[in-house]
């Protein structure tokens, strides 16, 4: 089997190997789940051993990576960044004001001046 290729059909054969095998050793039927895992695997490798096909792909199969914390200078730059971000974009839900009107939490230069 090729990389993005689509792999190969079962052949009577295993397919009927397959079936038996799970009739007759899977744990919902009684049959013990260790031997039934050994015997899933063996019948993948010999389907994997077939002439022209390639193994499987084994990235996903590595071990997890964790990623140790970043030092507390880089977080809180990384903070401060986020903030100043959060801090620029205008809000959607709070009209702007406009040209000679006082926003929220700015008090009007005016106060006895009517505005239209």
């Amino acid at each position: 089997m090729t990389e993005g290729s689509v792999p190969e059909p079962w052949t009577r054969e295993e397919r009927a190997a397959y079936r038996a095998f799970v009739r007759d050793h899977h744990p919902d039927r009684g049959g013990d789940p260790e031997a039934f895992v050994e015997g899933l695997t063996r019948l993948r490798a010999a389907r994997a051993a077939r002439p022209g096909e390639a193994p499987d792909d084994r990235r996903y199969d590595a071990p997890v990576e964790i990623v140790p914390d970043l030092p507390l200078a880089v977080r809180i730059v990384v903070a401060a960044i986020r903030t100043a971000r959060r801090r620029a974009r205008t809000r959607v839900d709070r009209p702007s004001p406009g040209p000679g009107r006082p926003g929220p939490g700015h008090p009007d230069p005016d106060p006895g001046v009517e505005r239209e």
